[in-house]
């Protein structure tokens, strides 16, 4: 219910016409605010622009004590929601207005535009825990509706669909983000709705459209006749239902301390929490939780009517643990109701979504692919990369398959000698790393992991369209499954990707056997399904890029497929899946022949080994540059497309036959090394 957060710079835009950012990120100066609560520097006249875009009377200018001075804008909580909120939600009689929460000097050029819509609470602080990672690559601005307002909710449309129409007009061609909480997701689907013209992206936080199916509806005909004496509690009582306090403060206790140090930080702000808040009573009065109650369901109703309407892109958030809504089941309903849909859901989460430990709003945007600067997403241009932190949370969620199979790195220096680790990959691009695409891109993890550990290099993977749309998150368990992949940079596969991705002087990953390698049939380990034809050599010649191509072994020391492809497709339904899936899907190659033009989607049914180990070989590196006129020449291109080819498969080779030297090869082997050496030591290997 009370959408908790916040931090602000304190400066209030109308809806119409925005004040200029000039001090410096994550600075908050203390500003001359009129008594209506608009922000005034000390230079202006006390003039103040309000929501509805007429002039209203002056008022005297006061100077106001800045809460923020001594917040860690990198640790704010809840209990600095509550404290900061004090100064927002005094009466002041204005009407609902927008503020910039900080001023961020070192945002991206073009950053898109995000409004945030808050739940019934209404101060606009809902995203406190956000707002320094958000103002890196967004320009936000948070809406603000005072708790005695009594604007209605079709008065909160318009006045969003002003302020969308005034900034739309003003930058025709950056999208407009409408970040949504509850009763804010139905502002943002009903804006949307009025709006189809509009360039709008949508995030939807446990959307109230399901109120008629809520407990919340029931607690306006009790309110109405609660003895007075008990309005006092309710807002603390709803506070415990609308978030998870145990989650809510560990969001604000430093990750990685000792155990003890986190218990005690833990107990500290649990403590100075629960006392402040009383601040809720004053958030929400009796009178205005009414009011509030009374506008989700006229919102909830206005909403619903208008989904058919809804073409914007949108991504709904949906905690498993909301006990104010069904959240659940409507982000499911909104799913497949909206055509342009992705969905992620929070198992461990309760209402208050974005106050709570393990969240991040960028992150998730991010993994969902909705970062875009201009109405087309580019995933070269608009790709932010990983912060250490997201790396290390892609990591851990594959560290177990590290662990199990303790991959061995080799790659070969200039002059052709073979050394441990990846010494001999060129650090400067572009660079196109070619190679073999093992069982389910199992060594995907570990190439992207120690390239970035071990020499600094972020690899860039050209991907399957599949894994960006809507249709493959359906049939998956987890729709965020594969987010850790596009965090990290995955485009999907395209000549103009491609061209693009070489153009910055990135280092490219890139499987010429594409999905038929990685879903290949029994017995066809290790085998290549590369196209007949070159498809990469000349565009590398064209940039000038070093071309490494690799093998990887260990498959099949791991699992061994029992059902593949054509024993799927001659059970009925496994057929009708697999059909129905590549009916939606992106055909790739489909001006080739022979069996890499088999590109369906399915998924083997394999039976695991006892970990085995992995082993990868990066070949020398193949220069193209300075041979852009010789390998224009379609038979000279081919002979350098059939030579790395050949590296690869003698990498392959090479590694089949040195694994058979490793006395750690099997998994038990490994293990006792490690409990004699150290759990973090590197098992050694066969001699080079």
């Amino acid at each position: 219910m009370v959408a908790i957060g916040a931090t602000l710079s304190t400066l209030i835009f109308s809806p119409v016409s925005r004040r200029q950012i000039s001090s410096a990120a994550g600075k908050f100066n203390k500003r001359r605010i009129s008594a209506r609560g608009s922000v005034l520097s000390s230079e202006q006249s006390p003039t103040v622009l309000f929501g509805n875009g007429s002039f209203e009377k002056k008022f005297d200018t006061e100077i106001l004590p800045n809460a923020f001075d001594n917040v860690d804008l990198e640790r704010l909580s809840v209990k600095d929601y509550l404290e900061c909120s004090k100064d927002l939600i005094k009466p002041d009689g204005g009407p609902p207005r927008w503020f910039s929460p900080l001023e961020c000097a070192s945002r991206l050029e073009n950053s898109p535009l995000l409004l945030y819509l808050p739940d019934i609470d209404g101060v606009g602080l809902g995203l406190i825990l956000h707002h320094q990672r958000l103002g890196r690559i967004f320009d936000i601005w948070c809406l603000h509706i005072p708790g005695m307002d009594r604007t209605p909710f079709t008065g909160l449309v318009q006045l969003v669909e002003r302020t969308v129409k005034s900034e739309n007009s003003r930058s025709p061609n950056r999208p407009i983000y409408l970040v949504g909480d509850s009763l804010g997701a139905c502002l943002a689907l009903a804006v949307a709705a009025l709006n189809r013209d509009i360039d709008l992206i949508l995030i939807l936080a446990n959307p109230a459209t399901s109120f008629s199916r809520s407990q919340l509806q029931l607690l306006v005909p009790f309110l109405e006749v609660m003895p007075g004496q008990l309005h006092v509690n309710l807002p603390y009582i709803l506070s415990l239902f609308a978030g998870n306090p145990l989650r809510m403060a560990m969001a604000s206790v430093e990750k990685g301390v000792p155990l003890q140090q986190m218990v005690g930080e833990l107990s500290e702000t649990l403590a100075a929490l629960l006392p402040s808040l009383h601040v809720l009573g004053d958030i929400l009065p009796i009178e205005s939780l009414l009011w509030k109650l009374e506008m989700l369901r006229s919102a909830s109703s206005f909403a619903n009517s208008r989904l058919h309407a809804v073409k914007a892109q949108t991504l709904i958030l949906a905690s498993g643990r909301d006990q104010l809504l069904p959240s659940g089941k409507e982000a499911e309903r909104l799913y497949h109701a909206l055509p342009n849909c992705k969905l992620r859901n929070f198992s461990d989460s309760s209402h208050s979504l974005f106050m709570e430990d393990g969240i991040d709003l960028v992150t998730i945007i991010k993994g969902a692919s909705f970062y875009r600067r201009k109405r087309h997403i580019d995933y070269v241009s608009d790709y932010v990369p990983p912060t250490p932190f997201e790396f290390k949370q892609a990591y851990e969620s594959y560290r177990w398959l590290d662990i199990a199979v303790s991959p061995v790195m080799l790659s070969t220096l200039e002059n052709g000698k073979i050394v441990r680790g990846l010494a001999g990959i060129p650090c400067k691009g572009p660079v196109i790393i070619v190679g073999y695409h093992m069982l389910l891109g199992w060594e995907l993890s570990s190439i992207i992991s120690r390239m970035l550990m071990e020499r600094n290099i972020l690899v860039r993977g050209i991907a399957h369209p599949l894994l960006f749309g809507k249709a493959f998150e359906g049939i998956l368990p987890d729709s965020s499954a594969n987010d850790i992949y596009r965090i990290m940079g995955a485009v999907p596969v395209s000549a103009t990707n491609f061209y693009k991705l070489l153009s910055t002087k990135s280092h490219v990953l890139l499987y010429p056997g594409g999905i038929r390698e990685a879903l290949h049939r029994k017995g066809e380990e290790y085998k290549l399904f590369w196209p007949d034809q070159s498809e990469f050599v000349r565009m590398a010649a064209k940039f000038g890029a070093k071309i490494v191509p690799f093998g990887v072994v260990g498959e099949d020391d791991v699992c061994e497929v029992f059902i593949d492809y054509d024993d799927l497709m001659k059970i009925p339904y496994f057929k009708a899946q697999i059909e129905e899936l590549n009916k939606h899907a992106v055909r790739l190659r489909t001006d080739v022949r022979g069996e890499v033009a088999n590109q369906d989607i399915h998924l083997p049914i394999v039976y695991p080994k006892l970990p085995g180990r992995f082993y990868y070989l990066f070949g020398k590196p193949i220069e193209t540059e300075g041979r852009k006129l010789e390998l224009r020449d379609r038979e000279r291109a081919h002979e350098l497309y059939l030579d790395v080819k050949y590296e690869v498969e003698r990498c392959i080779s090479y590694l089949k036959e040195k694994r058979e030297k490793d006395p750690y090869r099997n998994l038990l082997s490994r293990l006792l090394y490690q409990a004699t050496h150290g759990c973090t030591s590197e098992v050694p290997t066969f001699e080079l």
